[in-house]
């Protein structure tokens, strides 16, 4: 492929990879949305409360409630008694199929108390009920029950005195509860903190004032900006993946190891693009949590695999020791590319001694083909820093940025363009690496090339490839693959 070529593709690319970022920054809303319920405590006056009756906090049939616990002290309503009752959404709103999940996040409200302090290691019991209906007049289905237990971690950064009782203790959130899918309008919590003395249960964890519910779930109008491009991306890369096997089996010789990766990565790259996600929306489909993890998961490893042996194929000493470093965590896994890349430069660098030799035309053409390469090491570099800085900003942030009149989703923007990026990385990787139909005969070659009388080639990429021989890339580092 000529320089020209080369250009224009590159230009291609990084038109698609500015406008991947445009998407999610500037037409997609943030990823997720953060909504904050507090529980309503119910009274159940029945002498045998089971979970038969459901208690609503508000609306038509709200249930019998109380402010607080020195109410229910007065009353004399026992713990076992009460029903913290969260509704979700909140008022006049509903859930959606478009919102893909639910997480949940616990946090109690817990006040000190001399003679009722936390005790260390304090595990609270709770029994907890999920119910669901599609309109405001249905009866409720209970969707799960159980009985779960959470450690308490929490300190008083007061001194223990009778003149701080009252103040609250500082509690970590607790991880309560996930959904898969979103496939109903309403859903109801209920939950109780038994009280058992002889049991040990729900003893030694303080003066529970109140309890809190964090509800994260993804927005809908991101869920269907993130559907329009893995649906756009999917027949991309599956086009593109076909048209370079086929390539491949052109050739008369059996694909080298590098090809091979490169192929499935391809697969990887479009077994996480299609866009089996809009089934979700139709379907309560609880696994596609899961089967989204596997599938990003497979890409990673793929990946991550594939720049080890891309570098490695160039290097002629690879010490394997530090491929297990490098497996430790996504920083030094990059550190470690950097050092390869650097060592394949040096490698090639040393090729570069035979190129005065040559005539002009032919060391014009190898020249060539060491800046390509070259730049695609430089690609793979880039993607790599994005990839580690996007885990790493999506996990310390969740906000947005302002130029001007417009609002930039930072999380957005990264989701998309870093997605975008894969896709387009892959394109790049098998469009550039497809063998080549051109054949350079041996009337190309010039007998004063003291590169070919020394029988060493030095030319680097796939895209020129001798019918019967191995690829070029190998040819050049002297070494070839051995599988």
């Amino acid at each position: 492929m000529s320089t020209k070529k080369l250009v224009i593709v590159g230009v291609i690319l990084v038109i698609f990879q500015v406008f991947s970022f445009l998407v999610g920054g500037l037409i997609a809303p943030s990823p997720t949305s953060a909504v904050h319920y507090l529980a309503t405590k119910c009274v159940d006056v029945r002498k045998h409360h089971q979970n038969s009756k459901w208690f609503m906090p508000w609306g038509p049939n709200q249930c019998e409630k109380i402010r607080d616990f020195d109410e229910a002290m007065i009353k004399k309503i026992e713990a076992n008694e009460i029903v913290f009752a969260v509704h979700i959404p909140l008022p006049n709103n509903e859930m959606s199929p478009w919102f893909q999940f639910m997480l949940f996040i616990l946090q109690f409200d817990i006040a000190f108390k001399m003679g009722n302090q936390i005790e260390e290691g304090a595990v609270v019991t709770i029994d907890v009920s999920l119910a669901y209906r599609d309109d405001t007049f249905s009866k409720w289905t209970e969707m799960a029950h159980s009985i779960e237990q959470r450690k308490l971690s929490c300190n008083f950064s007061t001194p223990k005195t009778n003149e701080n009782e009252g103040r609250h203790y500082e509690c970590d959130l607790l991880p309560f509860m996930e959904l898969g899918s979103v496939a109903h309008k309403y859903y109801l919590i209920n939950m109780r903190l038994p009280v058992n003395e002889r049991k040990k249960i729900n003893v030694g964890i303080g003066e529970i004032k109140d309890i809190h519910l964090v509800g994260i779930h993804q927005n809908g109008g991101f869920t269907k900006v993130w559907f329009a491009v893995k649906t756009f991306l999917t027949p991309s890369i599956l086009i593109i993946m076909i048209w370079y096997w086929r390539r491949i089996t052109l050739m008369t010789r059996p694909p080298v190891l590098l090809e091979k990766v490169i192929f499935a990565l391809g697969i990887s790259m479009t077994f996480i693009n299609i866009p089996v996600e809009w089934f979700s929306v139709g379907f309560n489909w609880t696994w596609m949590l899961l089967f989204g993890d596997i599938r990003q998961g497979i890409f990673y490893a793929m990946l991550l695999s594939f720049w080890i042996i891309f570098c490695g194929e160039h290097l002629m000493n690879l010490q394997m020791a530090f491929i297990i470093v490098a497996g430790i965590c996504a920083c030094l896994y990059f550190l470690f590319l950097c050092f390869m890349v650097f060592q394949v430069f040096r490698n090639i660098s040393g090729k570069r001694t035979s190129l005065p030799a040559m005539s002009k035309a032919r060391r014009l053409h190898y020249e060539g083909l060491i800046f390509r390469f070259k730049f695609l090491m430089l690609i793979t570099l880039a993607c790599a820093a994005l990839t580690v800085i996007f885990f790493i900003i999506s996990q310390v942030n969740e906000g947005h940025w302002h130029w001007g009149g417009y609002t930039v989703q930072v999380n957005s923007a990264f989701f998309t363009g870093i997605y975008g990026m894969w896709n387009l990385y892959v394109f790049a990787i098998m469009f550039l690496y497809a063998p080549s139909h051109k054949r350079y005969g041996d009337d190309q070659s010039n007998a004063g090339d003291l590169g070919v009388n020394s029988g060493e080639e030095i030319q680097l990429t796939t895209t020129i490839t001798h019918v019967d021989g191995p690829t070029e890339i190998y040819r050049m580092t002297g070494k070839e693959s051995q599988e």
